[in-house]
């Protein structure tokens, strides 16, 4: 199985993984077992800058965190929120609308959504108690992974030949299963009941989002995997934040 850890980190992270792997569909595929925990990997680096600047100043430390994020992903989910969208909200046909999700430039939609975003993230987690951000951080990560996974084992492609078939054979299901179970696991153990309410948050946010994919493009894209990736880490802290507050 080290070779589809291999290309989970190489696909996911910026982290110098420079080990070749064969880019064949049966590893692209079981990759995605490893998901939920590089999401988590990710998410325990941002909250380690997060943790060691809390001790100076907690808007530091919050923008800290996030930055990392992007840093540690290159900015990734990203650029796949922004490129949604500019093609969600154009109003456009669906051919149109991905064509625009396929333009490297970024639309006024597309700046407005890093913008937000980015502070979501900020506001949240600089009022969180440090040790709830740090479980909050990693977990939320770790959450937003297992969604791409989702959608990946059971979605279907609006661009045939896209992404989301390289990840896509008959044992993808079985793979999602297996990550999902050791990553519940694991999320229950740190995070207890406020971990489940946000797993179950972002799994019924996931679900609605790939409903209006559909509607609009008809099905789901790199950009929309991607997207959705960023929305239910969002979507994960709130729900941290309101169980810390009220569990």
């Amino acid at each position: 199985m080290l070779k589809p850890l291999i290309l989970a980190l190489q696909f996911l992270t910026r982290l110098p993984v420079n080990i070749s792997v064969d880019f064949e569909r049966e590893n692209i595929s079981r990759s995605t077992i490893f998901f939920p925990l590089v999401g988590m990997l990710i998410g325990a680096i941002a909250a380690v800058i997060f943790y060691l600047l809390s001790f100076i100043n907690k808007d530091l430390a919050a923008l800290a965190g996030v930055f990392t994020l992007v840093m540690v992903t290159g900015g990734l989910h990203i650029d796949g929120l922004s490129d949604t969208a500019d093609g969600f909200f154009s109003s456009r046909p669906k051919e149109k609308i991905l064509e625009i999700m396929k333009d490297s430039r970024v639309g006024a939609f597309g700046v407005i959504a890093i913008i937000f975003d980015i502070l979501f993230k900020f506001v949240l987690l600089k009022n969180m108690q440090t040790l709830i951000g740090v479980m909050a951080l990693t977990l939320s990560c770790g959450i937003g992974r297992s969604m791409i996974a989702l959608m990946f084992s059971f979605g279907k492609t609006a661009r045939p030949g896209g992404l989301g078939e390289l990840f896509m054979n008959k044992n993808s299901k079985k793979y999602f299963v297996i990550a999902v179970l050791i990553f519940i696991i694991i999320g229950c153990f740190l995070g207890k009941i406020g971990f489940l309410a946000a797993l179950f948050a972002a799994l019924i946010f996931t679900l609605l989002f790939m409903r209006y994919s559909y509607k609009l493009i008809g099905g789901l894209t790199g950009d929309v995997y991607g997207a959705n990736c960023e929305l239910c880490e969002i979507v994960s802290l709130i729900v941290f934040l309101v169980a810390a507050k009220f569990i």
